[in-house]
């Protein structure tokens, strides 16, 4: 099978069109078989760009009056790019009405948001795919190929972060009509998890043979964004904000392992997500972009243990995802360094053929409840809190080998690298 073959194609309706919005449809654009037929957001001049846009490609566009009647049209799925305290009821409407879904990432402002996003999906049969980019980069994917393959050995510990200096984009988000500022303001928590999560918890098999059971969160003060505000917008006041500028998460796995997530946004850095996986045979940092592999690293005499990290690139030949090598191949583009084409490809590829899609609404609900339990274990002195279980116990079984989906590619599949 190959990833980036055309399917049927596809009527889609979307749901905001905010600067994520505008980009992930102009990425939708870029495809053959993606016809965009109606959009919708609250602020008229972003629809009066989203027509010029699809008029720009040929194509014939609704602009709607509201989401009631976008979610009228004859389409195939409907993708939502709204803020984090919207995205979920839109995507639940999106369900009942009759269509697949897929979903902007952002975390849950409560647990029973996650709940109505899977039962919604349950009864209605259709399904609801977290558009998580990060799962689909190079790196954590050839890194997903090396734990499948053993190079880690068992896992042990995973971490990761979403440590991305947003001072300005928050402070002007009143300005701008950027739903980052109220959050910040208001909430106090692991606010944005699924970045670093979701490479994690697949390469932990969260909900397929593993589940996170309990978590707890700590939250430095919030000086940050207090200063920045002070001396860039002073216009505003004193302004209360909420958010500490280091919220540190800790998460335990049913099978042992344990997860360390970081969210800092609010203090001068350069970006990144600290990935971090580390088994009985080695260890991976994306910071230093390097591996240690027991019995495969060469030695250094020079080091008093002998040990020295390599570069991941080192391992490149031997286990890039296929998956990357056909993207090369078809030309590397869109956003992110190519991620978030890859990214609504697999969703495109999913629906197009009616097969699962590769991040599911029980992912989806498992990575966003991590924000609002964060939130509650902040509020109660860093306390732990119990992690629900979104699949009803079937957490217990392992996805089946030779499962298909749209991450198939050249006999593995994106959960279990197995031979088809």
């Amino acid at each position: 099978m190959h990833f980036f073959k055309q399917t049927r194609t596809l009527r889609l309706g979307i749901l905001g069109l905010g600067g994520r919005g505008i980009g992930q449809m102009r990425c939708l654009l870029d495809m053959p078989d993606v016809s965009i037929a109606a959009v919708y957001d609250p602020l008229p001049e972003r629809v009066a760009e989203a027509l010029a846009a699809v008029a720009e490609q040929g194509q014939a566009c609704l602009g709607c009056a509201d989401e009631a009647q976008l979610l009228a049209q004859s389409l195939d799925a409907v993708m939502v790019f709204s803020s984090w305290t919207t995205h979920s009821r839109l995507a639940v409407l999106a369900m009942e009405a009759g269509f697949d879904v897929g979903l902007e990432v952002g975390g849950a402002a409560s647990i029973d948001e996650c709940w109505q996003l899977v039962r919604t999906a349950q009864r209605t049969g259709k399904q609801c795919m977290m558009l998580e980019n990060c799962c689909y980069g190079r790196n954590e994917m050839q890194v997903l190929r090396m734990v499948r393959e053993g190079l880690f050995g068992e896992l042990v510990h995973c971490a990761g972060g979403y440590q991305h200096d947003l001072r300005d984009e928050i402070g002007r988000g009143d300005i701008t009509h950027h739903y980052r500022q109220a959050n910040f303001f208001a909430r106090n928590g692991e606010l944005y998890p699924t970045h670093e999560l979701g490479p994690i918890a697949k390469m932990l098999d969260i909900n397929r043979g593993n589940r996170m059971t309990h978590l707890v969160s700590m939250a430095s003060q919030g000086a940050g964004l207090q200063v920045w505000l002070r001396e860039n917008r002073p216009e505003m006041g004193e302004v209360r904000v909420n958010q500490g500028d280091i919220v540190t998460t800790l998460i335990k796995c049913a099978n042992g392992q344990t997860i360390t997530l970081v969210h800092d946004c609010t203090l001068p850095r350069p970006y990144s997500r600290g990935g971090r996986v580390q088994g009985t045979k080695g260890l991976w940092m994306e910071d230093n972009a390097s591996v240690y592999l027991e019995g495969l690293t060469p030695k250094d005499d020079a080091h008093w243990d002998h040990g020295r990290w390599e570069p991941l690139e080192n391992h490149r030949a031997a286990y890039d995802h296929p998956l990357w090598k056909q993207y090369e191949d078809f030309g590397n583009r869109g956003g992110h360094d190519g991620i978030d084409y890859l990214t609504l490809r697999g969703f495109v590829q999913a629906i197009g053929e009616g097969l699962p899609c590769a991040i599911d609404v029980y992912d989806a609900a498992a990575w966003m409840a991590v924000t609002a339990l964060s939130e509650q274990s902040v509020a109660m002195g860093s306390m732990p809190v119990a992690v629900p279980d979104f699949t009803d116990g079937e957490w217990i079984h392992p996805a089946p080998k030779g499962l298909k989906t749209a991450f198939d590619v050249d006999g593995y599949n994106f959960d279990l690298f197995a031979e088809a």
